[in-house]
């Protein structure tokens, strides 16, 4: 086994562990605390299951079933199968999930902690996925920033990126935004937070799951948008994971930034998708993973 950082900003990368290793207790608790340390943990080519991959979820939390029956495994409603391959003549999955950058799910008032992707069929020339340390984001702040925006309350939404859907049509933008706000109402958050495990702090929010910060005019909000932006997308503090075939990935929701990258024409590409809330959480699945 080896075991070497991504960069130095985000990730921890594991080679030749395979799932009998990890039901070595030590091994195990090793990489959940460098998942916390370093918010993003790889471990390439791993040759998993669906119900193993269940099983490594669940001893992270409670692995919650997709909420869109369609996109679920046929065999296990906790995996969502993101693909843009077909089979009958039918989408074996959601084909175009997280192009953008952001934390998972911050609309919704207490996001799953985990998320967990396993290569099922993975081009390694494109679809590649790029991750970002919010913590990492919060460090480069200036110290203005920094002040500007302690004590600031985040307002967090889906209707950007909510789906058009058959039963839209017809609707005005205001009347679509209305409605996509009664579905699934604003939530507020702290823009700054501490991770509850290591007490760094980071920032909370993206510009495509915000609506602004709380208190700021829309000259501030597009202020504090260009300047989050900037500090994300630096390629000096972004690591890229090209994918093997049966990669997994895990990561820290709240403390993670990421983005799909496209595929390339005529490449298939098909990852089996774990949300995991934590092992005492009640909370209801989200439709996230569509938008």
């Amino acid at each position: 086994m080896t075991k070497k950082p991504c960069n130095p900003f985000v990730g921890v990368e594991y080679t030749g562990v395979d799932y009998d290793d990890l039901q070595d207790p030590t091994l195990w608790a090793e990489l959940v605390d460098s998942l916390h340390a370093h918010d993003v943990v790889v471990v390439r080519s791993i040759d998993l299951t669906p119900h193993q991959q269940i099983e490594l979820a669940r001893r992270l939390g409670s692995p919650v079933p997709f909420v869109i029956s369609k996109y679920r495994h046929p065999e296990f409603e906790e995996i969502m199968i993101s693909s843009n391959e077909q089979k009958d003549g039918k989408p074996v999955g959601v084909a175009r999930v997280g192009n953008f950058w952001h934390q998972d799910s911050t609309f919704v008032a207490d996001p799953a902690p985990f998320t967990m992707l396993h290569g099922v069929n993975v081009p390694s020339t494109s679809g590649h996925t790029q991750f970002a340390s919010a913590v990492d984001v919060y460090e480069r702040l200036s110290e203005e920033w920094r002040v500007r925006l302690a004590d600031r309350t985040g307002n967090h939404t889906v209707s950007k990126r909510l789906r058009i859907r058959p039963e839209h049509v017809g609707l005005s933008a205001a009347e679509f935004r209305a409605q996509a706000e009664h579905e699934h109402p604003p939530v507020q958050h702290p823009v700054i937070c501490k991770d509850e495990q290591t007490g760094r702090a980071y920032v909370y929010g993206s510009r495509e799951y915000m609506d602004g910060v709380e208190g700021f005019d829309p000259n501030e909000n597009e202020a504090f948008f260009s300047m989050l932006d900037e500090l994300i997308t630096d390629e000096s503090h972004v690591y890229t994971h090209q994918w093997t075939p049966n990669d997994l990935v895990i990561w820290k929701t709240r403390t993670t930034y990421h983005i799909a990258t496209e595929v390339e024409p005529g490449v298939g590409r098909t990852v089996h998708r774990v949300s995991i809330e934590a092992a005492d959480s009640d909370a209801a699945p989200v439709e996230e993973r569509v938008q």
